[in-house]
C-alpha cells in the first residue's frame, strides 16, 4: 500500500486525482492540499510514499517543492504545461502526465511507483551488489468492470488486441480470458521486457510459454502465431539460431 496526498489549486483537478486514486486498491489517499506550502507542512509531519503534484500554483510551485525537502518521496507531476518535463525527469519524479489524463495512463503512472517502491523496499530488506538485477513485481492492476484486477504475470499466456480492448489469455485453460479497455503500446509499456516480447502488432506473448519459432510463425504448443516484420530482429535474439 502506497500513502500519497494531491495538491493543485484547481478543486475540479483535486476531485479528479481523488475519484482515479479511489479506484486504485494499492492507493491510499491521505490528504488534500491546495498549494505546495500546505502539501509541505503535511510531508513535514507525515509519512508519505508518493505525491501526484501539479506544477503552476501561486507562491511555491510543484517543482520548488521537490527541490525544498532533504529526502522528497516520490512524486508523479500533473500539469497542463509540458516544458517542464526535462527538469521534472531531473528532479527523479516517477512520471511527468500532461492534463487532461486518461485512467489508463493514470494507472500506467501509479505501476510505476509501485514498482520503484517495491525495489526500494527490496534493497533495504537485502542490499545487493551493483551486478545483481533488483526483481520487479510479479503482478499488474488493470482495469475491469470498475474495479482494479490483479493480475499475475505467471499466469499469463499471451495477450491479443480486439481493437480498443485487449483480451488476455492465462496458462490456466479453464480461466476465461478477460477483456481489458486499454491499448497494446500501453499494455507493453507495462509488462517486464524479460518476461514478454512483442511478436506482431496484435500479440503480446510470455517468452516462457513459446515453444518454437519458425521464419514467419512463432509457437504456444500448437496456437501458430504471426511474426510481424517489424518485430522479427527480437524475435531473434531469443534464439541463437538462425530463423
Amino acid at each position: 500500500m502506497l500513502s500519497c496526498i494531491i495538491v493543485d489549486d484547481e478543486p475540479l483537478a483535486l476531485d479528479l486525482l481523488e475519484d482515479n486514486i479511489g479506484k486504485i486498491p494499492f492507493l491510499e489517499l491521505k490528504g488534500r492540499c491546495k498549494s505546495a506550502t500546505e502539501a509541505l507542512t503535511v510531508l513535514q509531519n507525515d509519512s508519505i510514499d508518493l505525491v501526484f503534484c501539479d506544477i503552476q500554483m501561486p507562491g511555491l510551485n510543484g517543482l520548488q517543492l521537490i527541490r525544498s525537502l532533504v529526502t522528497p518521496p516520490m512524486f508523479i507531476m500533473i500539469t497542463a504545461y509540458e516544458n517542464y518535463a526535462v527538469e521534472g525527469f531531473n528532479l527523479d519524479v516517477v512520471d511527468y502526465l500532461l492534463k487532461p489524463v486518461s485512467f489508463d495512463r493514470f494507472l500506467r503512472a501509479c505501476n510505476k511507483a509501485l514498482e520503484k517502491s517495491n525495489s526500494r523496499n527490496a534493497v533495504k530488506a537485502a542490499p545487493v551488489s551493483k551486478s545483481e538485477e533488483i526483481p520487479t513485481p510479479g503482478y499488474i492492476f488493470l482495469p475491469v468492470d470498475y474495479s482494479m484486477v490483479k493480475i499475475m504475470l505467471s499466469e499469463v499466456r499471451m495477450i491479443e488486441a480486439l481493437k480498443d480492448y485487449i483480451k488476455i489469455h492465462f496458462t490456466n485453460h479453464a480461466k476465461r480470458p478477460l477483456l481489458v479497455r486499454m491499448s497494446m503500446k500501453a499494455m507493453e509499456e507495462m509488462l517486464p521486457g524479460a518476461a514478454f516480447i512483442r511478436i506482431h502488432k496484435s500479440y503480446i506473448v510470455s517468452i516462457g510459454e513459446i515453444s518454437a519459432i519458425r521464419k514467419n510463425a512463432l509457437y504456444i504448443n500448437e496456437l501458430e502465431l504471426p511474426i510481424g516484420e517489424q518485430y522479427k530482429d527480437a524475435v531473434l535474439k531469443l534464439t541463437s539460431r538462425p530463423i
